[in-house]
């Protein structure tokens, strides 16, 4: 029989603290890590180590921000600190609900100059709402901009905005220089070290809280897997100790089942260490198990406990997946069959709360839902890089329906720009259906405008924001709920040029095609009937022949033919081609390349189809 989680008499195990690294994109949460390693023993003084070792996916190291929310563990005086870094966008917001479920405190990382951003005030929320101790570092003080004293005002604001108590409100502060090791609690003196940091966690973070007399508990946080021992299991032991050949049982949301793990093991810096036993507290990998789920409960098997499940916010996008259809399927990818895409897609499930993977009536195709079009896009660049060859249709919103009203997601947008762009993005927006909440001119040249935007919306314009303000704006947005549908507004004010046969771009054919519109393909790309090869200067579609040579005759020409040159064509990632299609379009994704393409490759039939469209529309 299961009985709940109770709360009896508890107590503090003060030989580990849990720790969570909480920040904005880019404010120094994995630089930070990095000295702390170093400075706590975890490498020899000789030993060669990359910069942000905790960005060990090849994506973060490109992209720069952390994806997936990773574990490691530093020893300082006598105390094992384990340590989770966790992403800073809100697109991987499960990611850090899963990670707060394992610590015990958090240290919330601010630049000096930014201050809190809308993604600042998503990771502190969640921390809050797991009534979390919060320790606040303001990092990067030596930057020319900086404002250290302004952005701890900003940093109080943002908790009273959040309803933090007032024992969250007493929070520590350290002023640091994360790239160079160094913090202190006084902006005057500078510190040596990151030793005051270290210390301050060891008094304000409590260690895990347990029931000396409550059997063995464990809470699935995350899965991963080895290629030598299966599926893994990370989590924080809740209460008891688990021992290496223990009889336990797995608790799932429908079912149960019994099994022994063949290894356990605890962080112990960035390496795994195989342990006979690990106390309550402590975050372990354990092996042995196949059917297990995020948010699972694994107990002992004669004492049955099931813990609560973690809590994920509900997708708001979703994306058709399927299998490449088009004339070149199959020639530069290694997996292109539909049950493979749905079965990589499920393991990514699996290890990722934050999405759901539902199979469509089309069998051919899957529907992946969540947070947002960049999180699944990074699955899409990670699957093409795997291998895969598969086709993507455009990001749309989940509509939800209360009494009779249709229901959409709606964004909290915060846009700095300089004062000479305002006018453009209020007007962009505005056509976009968003609102205009806040405005904040201090007379420096740079306003700070906020905005209420439904999600679709900004499908498709943030590469158009960039443009609007000249690569110098920075626009972030927050989840802020739903609300009632705000009505229709124009996705695209451009066409597409679509080819209209097989075979191969022609410099003279591209030449003469540019007054029409911007294009994609460059001279020897391979080009088939449907594939979308540019943008129209006008809002209606086209089809063209981006093949036609020049015709060759015996007879001299009067003038000399001139070199053809061409205007440079910005190579298409995967962002840029999920923002650019419509709904009647697609995105090929393989290995080597990235095509555009409508859904129907035929002209015949899109023909067809459009008159009856109009057809219809007209009676």
């Amino acid at each position: 029989m299961l009985y709940e989680e109770n709360m009896p008499t508890m107590q503090n195990n003060d030989n580990i603290r849990n720790i969570a690294i909480i920040a904005h994109v880019d404010h120094g949460k994995t630089t930070l890590v990095d000295v702390m390693f170093r400075q706590s023993g975890v490498f020899r003084d000789n030993q060669a180590v990359d910069d942000r070792i905790m960005d060990s996916m090849d994506l973060e190291r490109e992209r720069g921000i952390t994806i997936a929310a990773k574990n490691c563990s530093v020893r300082w005086k006598g105390v094992k600190i384990n340590i989770v870094d966790t992403p800073g966008h809100a697109d991987f917001g499960g990611e850090v609900e899963r990670a707060l479920s394992m610590v015990d405190g958090a240290v919330l990382l601010v630049d000096s100059s930014e201050g809190p951003l809308p993604q600042t005030r998503f990771v502190l929320k969640k921390a809050l709402d797991a009534s979390l101790p919060i320790l606040v570092v303001v990092n990067k003080i030596d930057r020319a901009d900086a404002r250290p004293q302004e952005v701890l005002d900003e940093v109080y604001d943002l908790f009273i905005d959040l309803g933090a108590d007032e024992d969250q409100l007493e929070f520590p502060v350290l002023y640091a220089i994360g790239r160079d090791g160094v913090a202190s609690p006084v902006l005057e003196e500078p510190g040596t070290d990151l030793s005051c940091l270290f210390d301050l966690i060891l008094e304000r973070i409590p260690g895990p809280r347990f029931d000396p007399a409550a059997p063995f508990q464990m809470l699935v946080s995350d899965l991963g897997y080895s290629d030598y021992l299966g599926r893994l299991v990370i989590g924080k032991i809740k209460a008891g100790l688990l021992q290496e050949k223990a009889d336990l049982l797995c608790i799932g949301e429908n079912d149960q089942y019994s099994f022994r793990p063949t290894k356990v093991q605890a962080y112990e810096g960035m390496q795994l260490k195989d342990q006979a036993a690990v106390e309550m507290g402590d975050i372990v990998v354990m092996a042995g198990l196949n059917k297990v789920g995020i948010g699972d409960t694994i107990c002992l098997k004669e004492s049955p406990v099931r813990l609560k499940r973690i809590d994920v916010d509900e997708p708001t996008v979703s994306m058709r997946f399927t299998i490449n259809t088009s004339p070149f399927a199959g020639r530069e990818g290694k997996i292109v069959q539909s049950r493979k895409i749905k079965d990589r897609l499920e393991k990514e499930a699996l290890t990722n709360v934050a999405i759901q993977v539902e199979e469509s009536e089309d069998k051919d195709s899957m529907v992946v839902k969540g947070r947002g079009e960049f999180q699944l896009a990074i699955i899409i660049e990670t699957m093409r890089r795997e291998g895969f060859e598969l086709g993507v249709g455009r990001p749309e919103v989940i509509y939800k329906k209360d009494g009779g009203k249709l229901l959409e997601p709606l964004e909290h947008v915060y846009v700095d720009c300089d004062e000479s762009f305002m006018g453009v993005v209020t007007e962009k927006l505005s056509i976009r259906r968003g609102k205009l909440l806040n405005l904040v001119n201090n007379g420096s040249g740079r306003v700070r405008m906020e905005f209420s935007v439904p999600s679709r919306a900004l499908i498709g314009y943030r590469d158009e924001f960039l443009t609007d303000t000249k690569g110098t704006g920075i626009m972030n947005s927050l989840f802020d709920g739903y609300g009632e549908y705000r009505g229709d507004f124009p996705t695209r004010f451009s066409g597409s040029l679509v080819c209209d046969r097989q075979g191969q771009a022609v410099p003279y054919a591209l030449f003469n095609l540019e007054p029409r519109g911007r294009m994609f393909v460059r001279p020897g790309d391979a080009v088939y009937e449907g594939m979308i090869v540019g943008e129209h200067n006008r809002d209606n579609d086209i089809d063209i022949n981006p093949c036609k040579e020049k015709k060759l005759t015996n007879m001299r020409a009067s003038g000399k033919d001139e070199a053809i040159i061409l205007t440079p064509v910005l190579p298409m990632t995967l962002e840029m081609a999920l923002n650019f299609i419509r709904d009647d379009e697609m995105v090929e994704v393989t290995p080597q390349n990235i095509r555009l393409r409508k859904i129907e490759l035929s002209a015949q039939k899109r023909h067809t189809m459009s008159a009856r469209k109009k057809k219809v529309e007209g009676k």
